[in-house]
């Protein structure tokens, strides 16, 4: 059945019922008289939702509360035990695999390092490798948890690179700077992980994840417009409106801030990452003579860095080299900030990844100082710069948004659930046609 908009019946359920599932996820728990104005439906449509949730098993009551001269108000909350995501990021150092229930509440994690293994940096992401930590990881975590992988929404992942689609292998990435050409992560995981078919995979650029979980419940609640910037071994970006669901990756760290600069591992030259990347950092402090750890991994050298140039040791004297580096750091980035200003022109901008965190104590302002030196000042003035505040996790939080907002999006069932037009127009139910 049709209405006049062109939308069906079965179309306007599904928008009811995630308008419900939605403000009881962020703003619940609420009664049934409370989600009427936040969500624009009629009373009748409310409790009609209501009664399906309550059904399906994804919301329950929550308590009572007073009302104005009449019974008690019944809450209502999203059942925390209704179903589960797994979250996975294909980081710069490690897979990281995490399995959350509907509140986001971590109930398992694995973690496999990537260490190198040959003479070439893209030894590190060898995909057979990758593939296999996520399989191995993802097994675990289900039995660690002790649910049926039938229960899951979906696994998300977050990668670096580009991520296109085909019709043949879902999701494929390009991820130029670890090796990675047009790698079918996706039929290679349906491939190798096992789970039903019926799970589905959300395989997105680490950074667009990353923006997903700040945006969500970090610091970019509230903001009608972020760059989220995730600073790991290199840099990239997400440009988020108030519109999540437009969230876009953005190849920042390629921007060019030198002509014929340093060699990016890209393989171009002056891009930002070959400045402002974490190995790019290390690598210039070791030119400028500096004396990174040998053999250590990139946070632990980044550690180093730190402590040379801010010693907390009493009376210690700070390494000049390493304080060098880390100011000349901050303007690349700075300049970096205003170029995102400028374009965007954002109302936030939120610094996150592991190096990020790392960093942006330390020099977060003079970071600020250069962006506002750079760009134009009435977009400057009206963005703040801030640390995100998700921790090292956000990623694969975020990645673990991707199937939850899908959900959201299909009103709370699978996607196949429902067929299009199962039942005849003629025979459609009183409750269907309330909810027009």
């Amino acid at each position: 059945m049709r209405v006049h908009s062109g939308r069906t019946v079965r179309d306007l359920r599904r928008e009811n019922r995630t308008a419900v599932l939605q403000r009881l996820y962020f703003d619940g728990p609420l009664s049934r008289f409370s989600l009427g104005p936040v969500t624009g439906l009629s009373s009748g449509s409310v409790s009609n939702v209501v009664a399906e949730l309550v059904a399906d098993g994804l919301v329950e009551e929550a308590g009572s509360v007073d009302s104005a001269g009449g019974r008690p108000r019944t809450l209502l909350r999203i059942r925390q035990g209704s179903a589960y995501m797994i979250g996975v990021d294909v980081g710069e150092t490690r897979v990281r695999v995490e399995l959350f229930d509907m509140a986001l509440t971590e109930l398992a994690r694995v973690e496999k390092p990537l260490a190198a293994n040959g003479p070439r940096r893209e030894d590190r992401y060898d995909v057979a490798v990758v593939v296999a930590h996520v399989r191995d990881s993802v097994e675990e975590v289900v039995r660690r948890a002790g649910i049926e992988p039938a229960q899951l929404l979906g696994v998300g992942v977050g990668v670096p690179g580009i991520v296109a689609r085909t019709p043949e292998d879902g999701a494929v990435v390009h991820g130029q700077t670890i090796g990675w050409d047009a790698v079918p992560l996706e039929r290679l995981l349906r491939e190798s992980v096992p789970l039903p078919q019926e799970v589905p995979y959300f395989i997105d650029n680490g950074a667009k994840t990353l923006g997903q979980a700040e945006m969500w419940f970090g610091a970019g609640r509230g903001a009608s417009s972020a760059v989220v910037v995730l600073f790991g071994s290199g840099v990239g970006a997400c440009v988020v409106g108030d519109d999540l669901r437009s969230a876009r990756a953005v190849e920042w760290g390629h921007l060019k801030v030198q002509v014929r600069g340093r060699r990016c591992r890209c393989g171009a030259q002056g891009c930002l990452e070959a400045y402002a990347g974490a190995e790019a950092l290390l690598e210039r402090w070791r030119e400028a003579g500096g004396c990174p750890p040998i053999d250590a991994d990139e946070e632990t050298a980044l550690t180093a860095l730190l402590a040379a140039a801010h010693p907390s040791a009493p009376g210690a004297e700070a390494d000049t080299t390493a304080l060098a580096v880390l100011d000349e750091t901050a303007e690349y980035l700075g300049a970096g900030f205003a170029d995102l200003i400028n374009l965007f022109q954002p109302e936030r901008i939120l610094v996150g990844g592991w190096a990020g965190l790392q960093l942006g104590t330390r020099f977060l302002d003079s970071v600020r100082d250069y962006a506002t030196l750079c760009a134009l000042s009435y977009p400057a003035s009206h963005a703040s710069i801030e640390l995100g505040t998700l921790g090292p996790d956000a990623v694969t939080v975020g990645a673990a948004i991707l199937p939850l907002a899908d959900f959201f999006a299909q009103g709370g069932r699978r996607e196949a659930a429902e067929p299009e037009e199962a039942t005849p127009a003629w025979k459609t139910s009183l409750r269907e046609r309330a909810a027009q």
